[in-house]
């Protein structure tokens, strides 16, 4: 049988413990309560970075937070609204851009990437008055409903027809030596990033099509 030492002993352990599980517990709450002075003064001694590229044909310079997105910098520096952003995971494919030729998810690049390079966004292709043929085709074969994805359609569209025009295969191409052709699965493979949640798929691919002198 024990002692009544050996029980306030256990009971000295016990109490020991448990204020150092007291202690443990709260020093996440000391820490969270000197974020926001730690991030104030990171704040205070951030760097911002200077940047330069061609936007439509326009030389337009920047300073930025070096972690701006080329999305955020379009939208909320240069005001270009019509670069749309979707999910912001690079997943829809809304605010697709053309850099250097090239089609890119504008939200998963930082603007500081792109110094001296040629960007173009929808306002670049084309205006109310003088529409792009790729935008004219969107607007004859309706091919979009609500919109919102509709630059991205098209950034991703005038792109596609690029790409094949220089020979560069899809995951579908069946042959990489050969030059690819616009078939459907060709163009259903190379739009795959562009997410349409109205569904004008149909429409879409018919206007691509026209664009590149193929029946739809």
């Amino acid at each position: 049988m024990k002692s009544r030492s050996d029980f306030e002993l256990s009971r000295r352990k016990l109490l020991a413990g448990s204020a150092a599980s007291i202690a443990l517990t709260a020093a996440p709450s000391i820490v969270s309560a000197q974020v926001p002075a730690v991030e104030a003064a990171v704040a205070d001694v951030s760097a911002v970075w200077k940047v330069s590229f061609t936007v439509n044909g326009a030389a337009r310079g920047l300073t930025l937070d070096p972690r701006t997105t080329l999305l955020d910098a379009l939208r909320e520096h240069l005001h270009l609204t019509g670069t749309k952003k979707g999910c912001d995971h690079g997943q829809c494919g809304a605010c697709t851009v053309i850099v250097g030729g090239r089609r890119i998810n504008s939200c998963m690049t930082l603007a500081v990437m792109h110094e001296g390079e040629r960007i173009t966004t929808v306002e670049g292709l084309g205006t109310p008055e003088n529409m792009h043929p790729m935008q004219a085709a969107f607007v004859k074969d309706d091919g979009y409903q609500c919109g919102y994805c509709t630059p991205g359609q098209i950034c991703s569209a005038v792109a596609v027809l690029d790409e094949i025009k220089a020979g560069i295969p899809s995951h579908v191409s069946a042959d990489l030596n050969a030059p690819p052709q616009l078939s459907n699965s060709e163009l259903r493979e190379r739009m795959s990033g562009n997410i349409c949640r109205c569904g004008a798929y149909s429409n879409i691919a018919e206007a691509i099509s026209e664009v590149a002198g193929r029946p739809a």
